[in-house]
């Protein structure tokens, strides 16, 4: 199914429960004034019962009385309305016998109420007269006279004709009125829909008119506030493709032209071997020394965009820092024993929350430039330490340290001066995850009677839980 507008649904919410509630209400204002008919009519048909009863005469008492009745048709016809119905009568005595009016209308064999709505003994029900519908009122009539006392059964019957006409009428001016709101209702919600939704239509065009390429925020002051966040959150992920992208072109551009010049070199050397400008060997260790340069360049330019992919995700877990760190210390024991260093390393529990790779190339360039800046037969410490908020790792070699001059452009990739003899982005790299995870790096000088004795790399990064 293919995703619905929002003033699609916008209207569907608003019109779908409006119209169920308009039909709600329409049944039930139907239901109602067909009762307020039926009550209207009913009494009608309750004092015709009555005009009726007044005409009776009795003559005995109780079983023993006999009923008489002289009911001209004319005296109904004030009670009806038009030509439409008909009202129809039957005077019984309470056995059934009819002593006046239509013999064809049923005797009545029902039961009063209780608790009825009028003070006189009165019931209405339907019926059948000569294959119509009837409502039919019944009225226990009381008839005395000085000759005798007795109990009449009045049954005046009406057929529907006119009930249902008005009723008709009533439906139809209730739908009409009804279908007049309705439509209304549409029309304000159509309008108030189209004006709500229109920030999101004009922003929609602003994007789509933009040129490729073109990440700069999204600027709508004239927005609805709930429309805020969204727009705060594209602007976010603007920035972020941003950020990546100047990364990606930063990278293309850094790539291009420091592997432009190992490789020259590499077609130089090729070439004088090819000539026989130097001894075979000779070259070969010359080709082997630039691929190998090439090589640690390419890998720590690969490094550096794994960095900032990495800094994209959000992936990352609690590591173990100690382990993790001792883990990379065996990787560069034979480095340290071709250098015959005395390593020490200390550390204490640290639990941070970080990609295992960064913690590992982290320590991996930290180690490295320590080992090959420390003197043969020197001393090299790694100490790990956390308090409450912070685990510290320090790597301390035994070098000549760092000048003032590079102190300044120390973290710039491609920096590297006398000191680090490299490529000059192993800093870099440090830097750039540290920031990722949230921490931050140094690198001071350490001295020892006013002479410089080594540097000190710090990296602080912050615990997970303030695990201690």
């Amino acid at each position: 199914m293919g995703a619905i507008s929002l003033r699609r649904y916008l209207l569907l919410g608003i019109l779908l429960p409006i119209g169920i509630l308009i039909v709600i209400n329409t049944v039930s204002l139907y239901r109602q004034t067909l009762g307020a008919i039926n009550i209207a009519y009913d009494r009608t048909l309750l004092a015709s019962a009555k005009t009726i009863g007044e005409q009776l005469d009795v003559e005995g008492y109780d079983e023993l009385s006999v009923l008489r009745a002289t009911v001209p048709y004319s005296a109904l016809e004030a009670f009806e309305a038009d030509n439409r119905s008909q009202l129809v009568y039957r005077v019984s005595n309470l056995q059934g016998e009819v002593i006046s009016g239509f013999g064809e209308l049923p005797f009545w064999r029902g039961r009063i109420p209780d608790q009825g709505a009028y003070a006189a003994l009165v019931a209405f029900y339907d019926d059948r007269f000569r294959n119509d519908e009837v409502r039919v009122a019944v009225l226990l009539q009381p008839v005395a006279s000085a000759q005798g006392r007795g109990m009449a059964v009045v049954q005046v019957a009406e057929t529907l004709e006119l009930r249902e006409t008005l009723a008709r009428k009533v439906l139809l001016d209730t739908l009409w009125r009804q279908a007049l709101l309705i439509a209304v209702i549409v029309l304000v919600v159509i309008v108030v829909v189209q004006r709500a939704t229109r920030p999101v239509r004009r922003l929609s065009g602003e994007l789509k008119a933009r040129p490729e390429g073109d990440l700069t925020p999204v600027a709508a002051p004239d927005a609805p506030r709930e429309l805020l966040p969204l727009i705060e959150a594209t602007n976010q992920v603007m920035q972020r493709l941003q950020n990546l992208t100047e990364h990606q072109k930063r990278f293309v551009r850094d790539a291009s032209h420091q592997l432009r010049t190992p490789l020259a070199v590499l077609k130089t050397q090729v070439q004088s071997a090819l000539r026989g400008d130097v001894a075979p060997q000779q070259a070969l260790r010359e080709i082997e020394d630039t691929v190998e340069r090439a090589t640690v360049l390419a890998n720590q330019m690969l490094a550096l965009a794994k960095v900032e992919q990495l800094r994209q995700q959000t992936d990352a877990q609690a590591q173990d820092w100690p382990a993790l760190l001792r883990a990379v210390v065996v990787d560069v024991s034979p480095l340290l024993a071709d250098k015959d260093i005395d390593f020490e390393i200390i550390t204490q529990p640290a639990t941070v929350h970080a990609h295992e790779w960064m913690l590992r190339e982290l320590a991996r360039n930290l180690l490295h430039n320590a080992i090959k800046h420390s003197p043969r037969g020197g001393a090299l410490s790694v100490r790990l330490v956390s308090d409450n908020s912070y685990a510290a790792l320090t790597i301390s070699d035994g070098g000549p340290g760092i000048s003032a001059e590079l102190t300044a452009r120390l973290y710039e990739p491609f920096s590297a001066g006398d000191v680090r003899q490299g490529s000059g982005l192993g800093l870099a790299i440090c830097r750039e995850i540290t920031q990722a995870l949230g921490g931050s790096i140094t690198l001071e000088n350490r001295e020892d009677h006013g002479r410089i004795a080594g540097l000190d790399a710090t990296v602080r990064l912050p615990l997970v839980h303030n695990v201690g």
